[in-house]
């Protein structure tokens, strides 16, 4: 509906006001408020200063250009030129019934489709997943996931930190300490490994000998030694089956390909920021100096991508990562999902690629920031002795207290389920919980985690929404009509005023997705399945649908599974299944 406005109105400006207007956005959204109807356009207000004319007058000048008789009603201008837009009920019955029939629920592919890379969750070899890593997991693969449903060919990347000093510090360690770690499959497990690693440290911080035996470990590591190379990998896969358990139990689809991927690439990097004439020696290291970046005395930034003693860093994996991912991939969106305190960075490391000519005119390089998760509180989540927690321990407790909610509501409605039934609904309600609160927050700002807010029957929850859908998919049940093979002229009766808000919210998932698509924030989506859901609520109170006659009854049961569709639709991009039963 959105797309078939803004076409209108853009043809409107040319026609009003000449084909150098062809560009312009003419700012059509849903209406904030419904007696502004169901649309607006406010682009008078912005054209006023260029056509030097008053906002009204170009309001006025668009009306009687748009050609909208045929779907909605008389336009409208208020207060200072905004126009305001209703559509007929008669035209969104008819969309109502198109919808319903289309697998895609009228939300269209894009017509050019982008080669976009998502670039998401990336632990840490060696060390376990922790609650860090949610949100970046969580949000990287609802993301991939909206983009691939409007056609994008996406590329799914996890890049994981696979290589560095730090391994030649671990298995110096693990040679002297528990050699048969790095020649046998499956002989500790990632939690061991983690307490390995901090034995590790603290041995590399204290032990001057130890040191140098790391450090030409790393020397052996970069130069491939057989040996050296065997006993990374080892540590490297049994990372990589901790890794794909929670994976599994998130139902996040990656690619891995870590920091030693790029490493044949890194020499090549420095050579092309100097072709560039962009490099410059500072104290050793080689750097590029950056535009709008200052230190605290107000001297001019460098980012390194050399150090003094020939090592690389992040800075120079990524440059390398760019390069290939446009060069080799041909990605014309590169999508980075990490926290927000890697702003900077990512900034840094943009703008540099950018002097080096490595990103064309035609590819967007985007960080999606997000902000912490906290503990309830307000501060860091942390277990009991200070550690910070396990993401598999917070996904299994997340679980086992959607199980023992079920259990206790089932005792209170005197229902007797098999045990199958209970640990599939527990699974399901409890990764959703936790996926849900995470994705319903606007990501850019910290969100406090609470097991029994997102575990919730009430309020934007996932189990609220899950219930919804139980819900309007048992009253399609009992209407016991296959509404996939209704005959096409099965009129949609809106004559209700809930009704009618249904139905037209129904019609803006196309809107809703299309912005997230843009924007790239998934809790729009998350705030329109709930609205979604309440004017559903608000329907089902005041319209009977079962008891209603003939004609009518198969009209609501259309709305009805309209919204069961859209709810699981919905819910799908953000990585949550549903359930026919709760």
């Amino acid at each position: 509906m959105i797309e078939k406005l803004r076409n209108i109105f853009t043809t409107a400006l040319v026609n009003a006001f000449g084909e150098e207007f062809a560009n312009i956005d003419p700012l059509v959204v849903p209406a904030s408020n419904p007696k502004f109807g169901d649309y607006q356009c406010n682009i008078a207000l912005p054209l006023a200063k260029s056509l030097q004319q008053k906002p009204r007058a170009i309001a006025e000048n668009i009306v009687n250009h748009a050609q909208t008789q045929d779907f909605c009603l008389p336009l409208e201008i208020a207060g200072p030129g905004f126009i305001n837009i209703t559509i007929k009920p008669e035209y969104i019955a008819e969309k109502i019934k198109l919808n319903q029939q289309d697998e895609r629920l009228g939300v269209e592919k894009v017509s050019e489709k982008q080669k976009v890379i998502v670039d998401f969750s990336s632990p840490n070899i060696a060390k376990e997943m922790h609650v860090g890593h949610l949100r970046s997991t969580i949000i990287g693969d609802s993301i991939a996931r909206v983009l691939e449903f409007r056609g994008h060919d996406v590329l799914r990347l996890n890049h994981v930190g696979d290589w560095g000093t730090q391994f030649g510090m671990l298995i110096a360690y693990l040679r002297l300490e528990k050699p048969e770690v790095l020649t046998t499959a499956n002989v500790v497990d990632i939690g061991d490994l983690v307490t390995l690693y901090k034995q590790a440290k603290i041995k590399f911080d204290n032990d001057a000998e130890f040191q140098e035996t790391a450090r030409q470990e790393v020397v052996k590591l970069q130069n491939k030694d057989a040996e050296s190379i065997k006993a990374w990998q080892l540590l490297c896969e049994q990372s990589r089956k901790e890794f794909e358990i929670i994976y599994r139990l998130l139902d996040i689809k990656l690619i891995e390909r870590g920091e030693s991927f790029y490493n044949p690439f890194l020499p090549d990097v420095i050579k092309d920021l100097e072709t560039a004439n962009i490099l410059t020696e500072d104290q050793g290291a080689k750097c590029v100096f950056l535009d709008g970046f200052v230190n605290k005395e107000g001297n001019p930034l460098p980012l390194i991508v050399q150090k003094s003693d020939g090592g690389y860093n992040y800075a120079t994996t990524d440059l390398a990562a760019i390069k290939y991912r446009i060069k080799e991939d041909e990605a014309e969106r590169i999508i980075y999902v990490t926290d927000a305190g890697q702003a900077n960075h990512f900034a840094q490391v943009f703008q540099v690629a950018k002097k080096a000519n490595f990103v064309p005119d035609n590819v967007e390089l985007v960080h999606v920031p997000f902000g912490l998760v906290l503990a309830e509180d307000g501060k860091k989540i942390k277990t009991r002795s200070g550690e910070t927690i396990k993401l598999k321990d917070l996904l299994k407790e997340a679980v086992n207290r959607a199980k023992q909610d079920l259990e206790n509501r089932l005792t209170t409605e005197g229902r007797n389920e098999e045990e199958d039934f209970i640990n599939e609904v527990s699974q399901i309600v409890g990764l959703s919980a936790v996926k849900y609160a995470d994705l319903s927050q606007n990501r850019t700002t910290d969100y406090r985690f609470s097991y029994d807010k997102m575990l919730a029957l009430q309020g934007n929850t996932a189990p609220y929404l899950l219930y919804a859908y139980v819900r309007v998919q048992g009253i399609s049940r009992k209407g016991n009509i296959d509404l996939d093979k209704l005959e096409s002229n099965q009129d949609i009766l809106l004559t209700e005023e809930t009704e009618l808000v249904l139905a037209k919210h129904l019609l803006q998932l196309d809107y809703i997705i299309k912005e997230v698509e843009k924007d790239l924030l998934p809790n729009r989506l998350c705030l329109y399945l709930f609205e979604l859901s309440q004017k559903f609520n608000q329907f089902y109170d005041q319209c009977p649908i079962l008891q209603a006659e003939e004609e009518v009854k198969l009209s609501r049961l259309i709305l009805a599974d309209l919204t069961a569709k859209t709810i699981k639709l919905g819910l799908s991009l953000l990585g949550i299944s549903v359930l026919e039963r709760m």
